[in-house]
């Protein structure tokens, strides 16, 4: 009989000549998926609430130092936001290129395309580096006041370290998720946390080093994240799939870089969307109350987006390693398990979002007028969540299968095409206000969700799993030759 351990290493049906008649039951498929599953998905949230809270704790620090140094870290955020967004996008090839090394058993592509990620993503960083150190310009160009403009743009230089340092950790991550390893990235992250606030405190507040303290605190803590990991692939621990440092690293440089640009541009395109609402809502009327408002419900929605964007994850390395083993019945199977094990999580969460819709903005304002009109949006918060709890898992498909050129488009279409020109219409032309405009934009995640399904119904995955095997195929004879 096949030990549990065994089963977990091989593809979930293993061979398609065996028959229907020997496959386990519905439940039991069903019970070992899940365990697969939730050993990438479990670490991912973990990692993602641990980065997060990071970067909230740096902002919370500042914020006793003064206003106008809680204004500058949040505009620097931002700043960083957007390269954090776009790498960690890019970064998201690896799951489609690991997972499938992974599932075809060519274990020692992983540390090469890890390589070629570093590479890809470092030139990216690099290349960005004039929008940090241009900054205080930007700023005063797009209206802010000089003193805050001044401000931030210190910050962004003194953070520049932590921009690059995106561009190893996050291929780094993807290298442990592709593998089933990703509790390393976890654990890393939650005793980098620990380390962080008690440094953030000593250099902030015992050594008075005030905001810049704050941020190469930061800096310092990002890439400890990075040396912590590259210490347990360096020391061994990853044998079958680092094998050291290649000249491998540079053959199939451009199709890679393709692949990256792509998965960045996907989510990117996503990332931004929501951030438009927010820049949207500020051009209305009583902008002040509807920005709080617009706020609290984006801060609770990107909390509970933590546990969809796991499943992204989760989603994505399991697609992939199913492909790579040529198991396309598996990939199909996984997809379906995920999907609906987020839905009922999103389910829950929006039934909890409902019944309390008129205390949700407690935890942020105890102001009358924030708490009513954070109620007034509750039930299209609600509408988000459900959305997001399905969407994210197609987009996992996506990058498992390397369909991230396709997503890229559908995004372009629904969001910027149809979402926002529909959110301004209902906002300004009807009058709706921030309702308008969310309802508007829901309606092109509605119309990406749409479409992403249609395409995942239609998907070929035979097909998909054959284009897998090709890629495998195609990259040992470019090093052959």
């Amino acid at each position: 009989m096949t030990t549990e351990k065994e089963e977990e290493e091989v593809p979930l049906l293993r061979n398609r000549e065996v028959g229907e008649a020997s496959e386990p039951g519905l439940l039991r498929r069903v019970w070992s998926e899940s365990k697969k599953l939730w050993r990438i998905v479990g670490p991912a949230i973990f990692l993602r609430i641990t980065s997060y809270s990071m970067n909230l704790a740096t902002q919370a620090f500042a914020g006793h130092l003064g206003d106008l140094e809680l204004a500058a870290m949040s505009v620097a955020a931002t700043f960083s936001g957007f390269s954090f967004g776009l790498m960690l996008g890019m970064a998201s090839a690896l799951e489609t290129l690991c997972g499938q090394a992974y599932g075809a058993k060519k274990h020692h592509m992983l540390g090469v395309y890890l390589q070629r990620s570093w590479i890809v993503l470092f030139g990216c960083a690099v290349l960005l580096l004039p929008v940090y150190i241009m900054a205080t310009p930007l700023l005063e160009l797009m209206g802010e006041p000089a003193e805050l403009a001044r401000e931030a743009g210190r910050v962004c230089i003194w953070i520049i370290p932590m921009h690059l340092s995106f561009a190893f950790l996050f291929p780094l991550n993807r290298f442990f998720q592709s593998q089933l390893k990703n509790s390393v990235s976890a654990v890393t992250s939650g005793l980098v946390l620990a380390v962080h606030i008690f440094l953030s405190w000593l250099v902030v507040y015992k050594l008075d080093q005030g905001l810049r303290g704050a941020a190469l605190t930061l800096c310092f803590s990002w890439w400890l994240q990075v040396l912590g990991q590259f210490a347990y692939v360096a020391c061994g621990r990853c044998p079958e799939t680092w094998k050291g440092f290649s000249m491998d690293a540079f053959l199939e440089l451009w199709e890679f870089v393709k692949l990256s640009a792509a998965s960045g541009v996907m989510l990117c395109l996503e990332n931004w969307y929501y951030r438009v609402l927010i820049l949207l809502t500020g051009s209305l009327k009583n902008a002040e109350i509807a920005v709080d408002a617009i706020s609290i419900c984006m801060n609770i929605n990107n909390w509970e987006l933590m546990i969809p964007l796991a499943f992204f994850a989760g989603t994505g390395v399991r697609v992939a390693i199913e492909l790579g083993a040529g198991n396309s019945r598996g990939a199909k199977f996984a997809t379906g398990v995920s999907a609906v094990t987020s839905t009922v999580i999103g389910l829950f969460t929006c039934c909890l979002i409902v019944a309390f819709h008129d205390k949700l903005a407690l935890i942020f304002s105890s102001s009358t007028v924030v708490l009513n009109a954070v109620d007034k949006l509750s039930l299209l918060l609600a509408t988000a969540i459900l959305l997001n709890s399905i969407q994210p898992i197609l987009s996992g498909v996506a990058v498992g299968a390397g369909w991230q050129a396709t997503v890229a488009y559908v995004n372009v279409g629904s969001y910027y095409l149809i979402g926002i020109p529909v959110g301004v219409i209902m906002g300004s032309v009807f009058h709706l206000g921030v309702r308008g405009i969310w309802a508007g934009m829901i309606g092109g995640t509605a119309v990406q969700t749409l479409v992403l399904i249609y395409l995942t119904m239609r998907c070929d995955w035979d097909k998909e799993a054959l284009k897998a095997s090709a890629r495998m195929e195609k990259w040992t004879i470019s090093r052959k030759s």
